[in-house]
């Protein structure tokens, strides 16, 4: 029954990729998860990085529940989003009200390599997304390890970047992406720009990450166009193609990933002639430290 003898699994866990990601079957998350069962889960989540549930019906009150077993769950600024009766759910959808395709993306930010709520202090641990609707074409969703990112970098860019910090803004991100401000003045003071750790030790493996993406606006103490680019050239040499799962999707299945060593982007699609609804929550971490 153990897939994974020395992680000593009550469910079936095969590996997407031979560096990043599994496939989990054996569990119905519809239902509670014992504790004992989600401590195993959790085990195979902090060892794949990225877990994969096969297509089965998971309605939203369930899906907040099995997020908090990781933690709590983060009601996100950005209110518009908010989906089901449940701020805890961010709802992303080009389906208008009279159900069909309406041609805007709902999130041009997803596009671009990023990892979520690295533009608040206490950053994001697990996102869960549900895939209510998924179009015939486009749509993925893809993850690269930041783990091997950062071991891949070489000697002289460890040495440049140890004592770095970036300042992760998702008032720059969105509107970066977009061509337009998107956030209010009130949505704007509440979450005001942080500074992060370009390289991070994860809290529970202990292994050294690379940190930045999409949000990662500067580096604190550089000039900005100079640290711009130092964040353009870390983000490209962060994607490596032995190091990424390229997920595509089938409705209604779910996956789960570790925010604090994984960065993720969606792809894009036709929304003017497909629909692709798709509701996730992201469970809130800790402050990042560096090693």
């Amino acid at each position: 029954m153990n897939a994974d003898t020395d992680l000593n699994l009550p469910f079936q866990a095969r590996p997407l990729t031979p560096k990043l990601g599994a496939e989990i079957t054996g569990l119905d998350l519809s239902r509670p998860v014992p504790p004992e069962v989600f401590a195993a889960l959790y085990r195979a989540f902090l060892r794949y990085q990225v877990l994969l549930f096969p297509p089965h019906d998971l309605p939203p009150a369930a899906q907040v529940a099995f997020g908090k077993l990781f933690g709590e769950v983060q009601v996100h600024v950005m209110a518009m989003y908010h989906a089901d009766g449940f701020p805890e759910l961010y709802r992303l959808s080009n389906v208008g009200a009279d159900g069909k395709p309406q041609g805007e993306h709902p999130d041009k930010g997803t596009l671009s390599w990023h990892t979520d709520g690295s533009w608040q202090r206490v950053t994001g641990q697990a996102t869960i997304i549900y895939g209510e609707v998924i179009p015939g074409k486009g749509g993925e969703t893809h993850f690269a390890d930041m783990y091997g990112a950062y071991e891949r970098l070489s000697p002289q860019w460890k040495a440049r970047i140890a004592k770095l910090r970036a300042v992760h803004n998702l008032d720059f991100s969105r509107t970066r992406r977009h061509g337009k401000d998107l956030m209010t003045e009130e949505q704007r003071r509440a979450k005001p720009p942080v500074d992060q750790p370009v390289v991070r030790v994860h809290p529970e493996t202990g292994r050294t990450c690379l940190y930045l993406g999409d949000h990662a606006e500067s580096i604190q103490g550089m000039d900005y166009d100079e640290g711009r680019a130092l964040i353009e050239e870390l983000n490209r040499l962060a994607i490596h193609a032995d190091l990424t799962y390229e997920h595509q999707w089938t409705a209604k299945q779910l996956i789960l990933w570790d925010n604090r060593c994984v960065l993720h982007r969606a792809t894009d699609y036709d929304s003017f002639n497909e629909a692709r609804v798709v509701r996730r929550c992201t469970v809130l971490g800790e402050v990042p430290v560096a090693p």
